[in-house]
């Protein structure tokens, strides 16, 4: 057993309350803000059920919660004619859930988005649903057709069997072994989700892969942070700081660096009859951050939560994911 240690919560529950006013903090500063300067990715969720039900998903996607319904491939096509429409000039579609290959429509709303000419990013396990015969069969025949226009990046919590099944469930590590086995052996443009939840450095994870990567011949540098990407703990629970607009001097962290200064996700709600667009891929459940149901809806956005498009940091993983962690779910 690996003797890394899952990193220890903060003593300090969060007070969410400090983050209800949008324009202030709780001691009374400006909260910050960050302005959409370019749509450059946008991202679908395509339904929030899941082949297993990890530890901490941020999103609680699992084989039973549905509360993000499947997209369908039409309303995926509405957005992309209003990129198109509107002259966005947005390069990268994402897809994450849940898991997309769940999603009965996957196959003809990727195709379309190819057929477009954007580049794409599907945020897979490699699991069962990715694994079926038909699946494959489709995935190849999209290579073969668009080829490095498709990225997809499996999430390995962890280098070991061990850690990475303590998230995800006991055999997780071996099926997803599997299912990036045959990516790269029919040479498909990969990258890695990882973790880095067990206090354990950088330096000494990324050198972990990167002997798995050796011994398994996967076509992936682990030590290119866009191809090894080592997400922040999304644990809601502990305490975060809020942001001011001071912060950005402070940190030295400048806001169009960002994900939502680039990026907008397209979820639809259980129960709804339209597609809504959210200022990024973390905030899907709170109606206060919805930006309307049309691309250009949301770029005028006023009031609330939003200025002229602006997103203000008024939730925990602004601080916590973005901020402070320096994530971000698009290269």
């Amino acid at each position: 057993m690996n003797k890394i240690e899952k990193e220890p919560a903060s003593r300090a529950p969060i007070d969410i309350e400090k983050f209800t006013d949008p324009d202030w903090t709780a001691k009374g500063e400006v909260r910050a803000q960050v302005p959409l300067s370019q749509l450059d990715t946008l991202w679908f969720n395509t339904g929030t059920l899941c082949n297993i039900e990890c530890v901490n998903c941020y999103i609680l996607s699992s084989p039973t919660n549905d509360r993000l319904s499947y997209i369908t491939a039409p309303e995926v096509a509405a957005f992309l004619d209003e990129i198109e429409r509107d002259k966005l000039g947005t390069r990268e579609i994402g897809f994450t859930g849940g898991e997309p290959f769940m999603n009965p429509q996957f196959l003809i709303m990727l195709e379309d988005t190819l057929a477009r000419g954007f580049d794409v990013l599907v945020l897979t396990n490699a699991m069962k649903p990715m694994q079926r015969k038909k699946i494959k069969k489709a995935l190849l025949d999209l290579q073969a057709r668009f080829g490095k226009q498709i990225t997809l990046r499996i999430s390995l919590d962890h280098y070991t069997k061990e850690l990475h099944d303590t998230e995800r469930g006991d055999g997780s590590f071996d099926k997803a072994i599997i299912g990036i086995d045959w990516l790269s052996a029919n040479n498909f443009s990969l990258n890695i989700a990882g973790r880095t939840m067990w206090n354990e450095q950088e330096d000494k994870e990324r050198r972990g892969y990167s002997e798995l990567i050796r011994t398994r011949n996967w076509s992936i540098d682990a030590q290119n942070p866009e191809q090894l990407i080592l997400f922040p703990e999304m644990d809601e629970k502990p305490d975060v700081p809020e942001i001011t607009q001071a912060c950005w001097g402070i940190l030295n962290v400048q806001p169009e660096t960002m994900m939502c200064a680039t990026s907008r996700m397209v979820i639809k709600r259980r129960g709804s009859d339209k597609a809504q667009i959210v200022p990024c891929t973390l905030i899907a459940y709170e109606e206060a951050f919805d930006m309307g149901h049309e691309l250009h809806e949301a770029a005028k956005t006023d009031g609330g939560m939003f200025e002229n498009g602006a997103v203000k940091l008024c939730h925990p993983y602004c601080a916590k994911f973005c901020v402070l962690g320096g994530g971000s779910c698009s290269v």
